[in-house]
C-alpha cells in the first residue's frame, strides 16, 4: 500500500478521501489555489502545496503543477478525486512518465470513454443499446443541422467530452437548432476544451439509472448494484438514491450485464459509473461511462457497506478486488442530497459569499454529512457552488426519506442562500415519494417544490425581535445607563421595528415595560415574550404560555431565523434611510455574479429588442443570457469577451431608450 498520495482535488471530496487514507494509513497531500488557501481540506491537511491562483485553469487543471506537487511531496500516487482532472487522460500519462501511480483507469479507458461518441461505437460493437443519434466526428454546423433533422425532434445536443450537464441543449424545433448548438459548443470549449458535439434522439419523459462498477488489474470486474439519479434539474443530478425505485429483475439483469460488458470491453480498473437511461416503455439505452468515482458514491457505499475509496486505493496498488460478484451484498435503502449555495426563487443562482453559520445534523448510523466547509468559510466564484452532501440510509425508502427531511430540517446555512427548503419539499412531495419520478419530475412540480410565499409568521418574527432586544440590553447586573433597551424610569417604552423582508418592508414597534417586552405585528396584535439564549446557540421565546427556540445568526443588521425547517431573512433597517438610497439607473444592465464573458452578442451603437441576448456571462458553470429589459440602442459596453468579471452587481451594457437616444439635445 502507498506511505503518501497526493489529493489532486478541492473542498468536499478532498476531505472525504483523506478520511479514508488517513484510516489506511496512507499520508494525505492536498493542493489549493489562492481563492482556496484557507479553505477546510487545507486547515485540515499536515501537509498542502500551493498550485496556483484562484481559475481552475491556473491551479486544479494544470497538469504539470499537480505533478510538480506531488514529486515534490514525495506522493507515490495521485488521487484525482471528481471533476476537474479526473477523467483526463494526459494526467493519467503525465503520472505515468512520473513513475507516479494514477489512481483510476489506463489513459486507453479514459480516451475511449471520455468521448461520448468513441465510447457509444464501441458499446455498439458489444450489442449494448443505444439511443439513436449521431456520434461521428463531422461537426460543420450545417451537416450537425441535417442529421438532426434525419433523428427527428426532439434531439440532444451534447458535448462529446461532456459530464456534469454541461454542453447539452435540448432542441425542439428546426429553427432553434444554430443557436442552441452554438451555446453548446461555446460551454464545451470552456468546459472541457473540447467543442465537439455529439446529437441523440431526445428521450421525453426517462429515468436516468447508473450502474457502479470496479474493476481491477487482475482482468475482475464486478457491479455494486445500481443508483437511481433521475431527480434532476438541467440535466444536473440534485437527489440520488440506491437502489432505483420500480425496476424490474429483468431489467436490472439487462443494466449490469450491459455495465459489465463495457467494463471488460476497455480492460477496466478502478471505480466506474455506466449511465442508461430507462424509457417509459422500459427500453433501457445506453447514454455514457464516466471513468471516475461519482459524486454520488456514498449512497453506494450505505447499501453495500464498502468504502469505495479504499477499493480505490488497494485495486491501484495492485492488490485484487476485495470481493467476488457472489460475496457483494446489498441492505435498506440510501438517499442523498447535494446542497447547493443557491437561490431558487431567482432560478437557482448561484450564492457567492461567506458563510456566516452552519450546522448539520449530528452524524450516525443512519446519517452521513460529506462537507469541504465550515462557519466562516466562503463561496467561491471559481468553483462549483456545491458545499455539502447529506446521505441517510434506512430499512426502507420510505423510512429513508422520513430521515432526510428531518435532516434538512436541522441544518442550517447563513450568509449565502441555499436549497435546503426546496430539497426538503422534493422529499416530502407525495409524488416524489411515491417513486413515480422521471427526469421531468423537478421542472414539472417546480411551482410545488418553491418555498410558499406569505410573510413571515409570529414565531418568527418573535425571535428576530428577540435577537433584537439581546444585542440591546446590557450585561446581567450592569447599570441600566449602560444598556441599550430603552430603559424608562417612570413610563413604557414604544420602538419603531422595520424589517425588510424580501422586497417589502415590516414595519413593527418594540415595546418594553417593567414585566418585559412586546411586538406589536402589521395587524396590530401585541405578544408578549421574553428573550434568553438557550443552549448550543439557540436562542429561545417565552411568551407565557408556551416556549420554543431557533437560531437567529446576526451579521451586522441583518438577521437569518432558523425554524422548523425555515430560513428567513430579515434585515433590520431605517426607513428614512432607506428612501434616501439611490437607484439603480434605468438602462444599466448588472453582473448576476462574477464570471466570464464568453459571448457579447452585439456592439455600440446598435438598436436591441426587449429580450434580445446581448452578452453571455458563464459563472460556476452556468451559463447566463443578459438579455435588454426594453428597446433601446446599446450605448456603452464594458467589457469585452474572454474578460473577468470580478464583482456581483458590476454594469456590464448601457443601453439608451429610442426616445432618449434620439433626442438632438
Amino acid at each position: 500500500m502507498f506511505r503518501k498520495i497526493l489529493i489532486a482535488n478541492r473542498g468536499e471530496i478532498a476531505c472525504r478521501i483523506a478520511r479514508t487514507a488517513h484510516r489506511m494509513g496512507v499520508a494525505p497531500v492536498m493542493v489549493y489555489s489562492d481563492a482556496d488557501a484557507n479553505a477546510l481540506h487545507v486547515r485540515s491537511a499536515r501537509e498542502a502545496r500551493r498550485l496556483g491562483e484562484g481559475p481552475a485553469a491556473a491551479s486544479y487543471l494544470d497538469i504539470d503543477k499537480i505533478i510538480n506537487a506531488a514529486r515534490e511531496s514525495g506522493a507515490e500516487a495521485i488521487h484525482p478525486g471528481y471533476g476537474f482532472l479526473s477523467e483526463n487522460a494526459a494526467l493519467a500519462e503525465a503520472c505515468a512518465a512520473a513513475g507516479i501511480v494514477f489512481i483510476g483507469p489506463s489513459p486507453e479507458a479514459i480516451r475511449v470513454m471520455g468521448s461520448k461518441s468513441a465510447a457509444k461505437a464501441l458499446m455498439a460493437s458489444h450489442q449494448v443499446p443505444l439511443v439513436p443519434g449521431y456520434y461521428g466526428d463531422e461537426q460543420d454546423s450545417e451537416f450537425l443541422a441535417s442529421e438532426a433533422s434525419r433523428i427527428g425532434f426532439p434531439v440532444l445536443v451534447k458535448a462529446s467530452a461532456g459530464g456534469g450537464g454541461r454542453g447539452m441543449r435540448v432542441v425542439r424545433a428546426a429553427e432553434d437548432f444554430h443557436a442552441a448548438l452554438a451555446s453548446a459548443q461555446r460551454e464545451a470549449q470552456s468546459a472541457f476544451a473540447d467543442p465537439r458535439v455529439l446529437l441523440e434522439k431526445y428521450v421525453e419523459r426517462p429515468r436516468h439509472i447508473e450502474v457502479q462498477i470496479f474493476g481491477d488489474l487482475h482482468g475482475n470486474v464486478v457491479h455494486l448494484f445500481e443508483r437511481d439519479c433521475s431527480l434532476q434539474r438541467r440535466h444536473q443530478k440534485v437527489i440520488e438514491e440506491a437502489p432505483a425505485v420500480g425496476l424490474s429483475d429483468d431489467q436490472r439483469k439487462v443494466l449490469f450485464d450491459a455495465a459489465l460488458a463495457a467494463g471488460r470491453a476497455v480492460r477496466y480498473v478502478g471505480a466506474g459509473t455506466v449511465e442508461f437511461v430507462v424509457a417509459p416503455d422500459g427500453a433501457i439505452y445506453f447514454i455514457e461511462m464516466n471513468t471516475r468515482l461519482q459524486v454520488e458514491h456514498p449512497v453506494t457505499e450505505a447499501i453495500t457497506g464498502l468504502d469505495l475509496v479504499e477499493w480505490q486505493l488497494r485495486v491501484a496498488a495492485g492488490e485484487a478486488l476485495p470481493l467476488t460478484q457472489s460475496d457483494i451484498q446489498q441492505h435498506g435503502h440510501a438517499v442523498e442530497v447535494r446542497v447547493y449555495a443557491e437561490d431558487p426563487a431567482q432560478d437557482f443562482r448561484p450564492s457567492i459569499g461567506r458563510i456566516s453559520h452552519v450546522k448539520f445534523p449530528a452524524e450516525s448510523a443512519g446519517v452521513r454529512i460529506d462537507t469541504g466547509i465550515e462557519s466562516g468559510d466562503s463561496v467561491s466564484p471559481w468553483y462549483d457552488a456545491m458545499v455539502a452532501k447529506i446521505i441517510v440510509n434506512a430499512e426502507d425508502r420510505t423510512s429513508a426519506l422520513r430521515v432526510m427531511s428531518q435532516a434538512l430540517a436541522e441544518t442550517e446555512l447563513a450568509g449565502v442562500n441555499g436549497n435546503l427548503a426546496y430539497l426538503r419539499l422534493i422529499c416530502d412531495h407525495p409524488g416524489y415519494v411515491a417513486g413515480g419520478f422521471t427526469t421531468h419530475f423537478a421542472e414539472e412540480e417546480r411551482a410545488q417544490l418553491l418555498p410558499p410565499g406569505g410573510a413571515p409568521d409570529t414565531d418568527i418574527l418573535l425571535l428576530a425581535a428577540g435577537s433584537v432586544v439581546l444585542g440591546r440590553v446590557g450585561k446581567p447586573g450592569s447599570s441600566p445607563w449602560q444598556g441599550g433597551d430603552s430603559f424608562r424610569l417612570n413610563l413604557a417604552s414604544s420602538d419603531p421595528l422595520h424589517f425588510r423582508w424580501g422586497e417589502e418592508v415590516l414595519a413593527l414597534s418594540l415595546h418594553h415595560d417593567a414585566v418585559g417586552y412586546g411586538v406589536k405585528l402589521t395587524d396590530g396584535s401585541l405578544h408578549a415574550f421574553k428573550a434568553t439564549h438557550g443552549a448550543e446557540g439557540l436562542l429561545a421565546i417565552d411568551t407565557g404560555e408556551r416556549r420554543f427556540q431557533g437560531v437567529v445568526s446576526v451579521r451586522g443588521e441583518s438577521r437569518e431565523v432558523f425554524y422548523q425547517g425555515q430560513r428567513v431573512v430579515l434585515t433590520l433597517i431605517d426607513p428614512l434611510q432607506q428612501a434616501g438610497e439611490e437607484e439603480v439607473a434605468a438602462g444599466s444592465l448588472l453582473a448576476p455574479m462574477p464570471g466570464a464573458i464568453t459571448a457579447l452578442l452585439v456592439a455600440v451603437g446598435d438598436v436591441v429588442s426587449r429580450g434580445q441576448a446581448l452578452l453571455v456571462l458563464e459563472a460556476m458553470k452556468i451559463e447566463h443570457t443578459i438579455a435588454a429589459p426594453f428597446d433601446g440602442r446599446v450605448s456603452e459596453i464594458f467589457f469585452a469577451k474572454g474578460q473577468q468579471v470580478t464583482q456581483e452587481g458590476a454594469e456590464l451594457v448601457r443601453l439608451e431608450a429610442l426616445e432618449a437616444a434620439s433626442d438632438p439635445k
